[in-house]
């Protein structure tokens, strides 16, 4: 995780693959019995949800600074509306949206053009809420924050998933929001070069999607010329 990486806070990284149906496996299930990633174990000590995770991992090691989960509450408060806000917001358009038009197929579930739609509408809406709700003000992240918090690295990693579309759906749908653009680049910047790191599985999935694409759209290409016949 990038929060972990960026804190020096030591950890061992332990791949579940969610296409070998991994987190269905007795040893995940006794981490975590809705059988979803993420999870971590502290010793003796089983948590998983992301948001949990992220506030654990900012309160229990010394040495993460403040701006990440402040100390003052009420601009912990604010942290924790945006991360109660993202669950039933963000989180469901983003990942609903990628899911339905990218991901179902490799893990081998048919692809739903009604929920990607339904899902594509929550996005849109939660990337304007976003750029006109949580980065109204003058700080470079959310809340008008100076430096960025656990809230602002939540949201943007869920945002990242839209690297899997193709170039033309992704700028269709981030294109007009320019200020969650600069944000996006702000959070990246400010975690370099573990933001990149963790995310690299992300942009291999990505190139071995448009490998495939490509590949299918040749096999397609070959099937509808039709044979030249000579009429000698």
């Amino acid at each position: 995780m990038v929060v972990d990486r960026v804190n020096g806070i030591d950890f061992e990284e332990i791949k579940v693959e969610l296409s070998k149906r991994h987190q269905l496996s007795p040893e995940f299930q006794a981490i975590n019995p809705f059988k979803k990633v993420p999870a971590i174990v502290d010793g003796r000590f089983k948590l998983f949800e992301s948001h949990a995770i992220l506030i654990y991992l900012a309160s229990a090691f010394p040495g993460v600074p403040d701006h990440w989960y402040p100390a003052d509450l009420s601009r912990r408060a604010r942290v924790h509306s945006v991360l109660d806000w993202h669950h039933l917001n963000l989180r469901r358009g983003a990942a609903g949206y990628v899911l339905n038009t990218v991901l179902a197929p490799l893990l081998g579930l048919p692809l739903n053009q009604q929920a990607a739609t339904e899902a594509e509408k929550t996005l849109i809406s939660s990337l304007s809420k976003i750029e006109n709700i949580w980065l109204k003000g003058n700080g470079k992240y959310l809340l008008g924050g100076l430096q960025p918090s656990i809230a602002d690295l939540s949201l943007v990693c869920e945002i990242m998933q839209l690297e899997l579309l193709d170039e033309k759906d992704r700028y269709r749908i981030l294109g007009p929001h320019k200020k969650v653009q600069q944000w996006i680049e702000s959070t990246r910047n400010a975690t370099r070069p573990h933001f990149d790191q963790v995310h690299n599985v992300l942009f291999k999935l990505k190139m071995k999607l448009s490998v495939q694409q490509s590949s299918q759209e040749g096999i397609m290409e070959s099937r509808t010329k039709a044979p030249l016949t000579s009429k000698m």
